[in-house]
């Protein structure tokens, strides 16, 4: 036989149980000397295994929240929320009310107790009640020093308010302006949506001995809150009070649960809490926690601006703020706190 010149033509050989017997392909490399007519049958194929069903991921239960308006109601129950807008949005449902008409929501006590304020967290156990909008009224102020004794947050979702009045400040002396009441407009230009920090700085940049009108938007109250002017006293301030647990909100992304604060976190965010009222003017646990949260594992100063940046540029922080709050973390970390 010549190399190269036989053409193998096979043809399928019925196998005995019916199928069909695969050709043998001829090898062009097999030597002189093999029988053309030779054919190896090939094995049939083994049967493929379908691949095992994908085990679906076992979801979290969902987390169902009770709440109520805080001058009464009947009590609701909400889930499905990621951030303080949704959660807005849910209790309106709930209560056949509008989001715009909450001004902020405390846990686990119906009084105006800015202890008791919603942050950026939740227990997964706290009761969750809203306030909504009371009475509307308006105030002239004039300044006659620099500060006028305000700190100022906002409720996350627009909605700017007085956290604490400082006593004896000339703010202190208006008995009409109460912590709790959302700064609706200065000297009738609307503030709706503007951040704390913004609202500060229009506070602050008011000129002495000239007088300006706050429009002010007073929580509804229940029958045994009329009457009642509270202050959040310094300590503890935003503490959860119940569960081991935590609904974490961000403005970006999912909830997440996650564990209560460490002690150092909580220090930590006290006290970056405190500098935040020192400097600007506010009040804000959960901006705290994202700037502990920025720094706590940063080496330097240069690495925690620029991890801040990242997160918070809008925020345009001054460097002496950045290195208080820089030395306020070691003070913690290094047991000085």
């Amino acid at each position: 036989m010549q190399k190269g010149s036989a053409r193998n033509t096979h043809k399928q050989e019925p196998m005995k149980n019916g199928e069909a017997m695969s050709p043998q392909t001829q090898d062009p490399k097999s030597s002189v000397g093999e029988e053309d007519n030779c054919v190896t049958p090939s094995a049939p194929p083994l049967p493929h295994s379908p691949p095992p069903p994908e085990q679906p991921e076992c979801p979290r239960p969902r987390l169902v929240f009770h709440t109520q308006l805080a001058h009464g109601s009947p009590t609701g129950r909400i889930h499905g929320f990621t951030n303080v807008k949704e959660l807005y949005a849910k209790i309106a449902e709930v209560f056949n009310i509008s989001p715009s008409e909450i001004l902020f929501c405390t846990l686990n006590s119906h009084k105006v107790d800015m202890q008791k304020l919603l942050g950026g967290q939740i227990g997964l156990e706290d009761f969750i009640f809203a306030h909504v909008r009371g009475e509307t009224k308006e105030v002239e102020i004039t300044k006659t020093e620099d500060a006028l004794g305000l700190t100022i947050t906002d409720n996350g979702a627009g909605f700017a308010f007085i956290k604490r009045i400082k006593e004896g400040s000339t703010i202190d002396r208006l008995r009409t302006v109460c912590v709790g009441d959302h700064i609706e407009a200065i000297n009738d230009q609307s503030i709706v949506g503007c951040r704390h920090y913004e609202v500060a700085k229009m506070l602050k940049e008011q000129p002495r001995g000239e007088p300006f009108t706050l429009r002010l938007v007073g929580p509804k109250k229940a029958f045994d809150m009329i009457g009642q002017r509270t202050r959040a006293p310094k300590s503890s301030e935003g503490k959860m009070v119940s569960g081991k647990e935590t609904l974490r909100l961000r403005s970006k992304g999912t909830a997440t649960v996650q564990e209560m604060p460490s002690e150092f976190e909580e220090k930590a965010i006290k006290k970056v809490d405190d500098l935040l009222e020192s400097y600007m003017g506010i009040r804000d646990p959960e901006l705290a926690t994202t700037i502990v949260e920025a720094g706590k594992n940063k080496k330097n100063p240069d690495d925690f601006a620029e991890a801040l940046d990242l997160v918070l540029g809008d925020f345009a922080f001054p460097d002496v703020f950045l290195f208080d709050v820089w030395g306020a973390l070691g003070d913690v970390k290094n047991g000085r706190i």
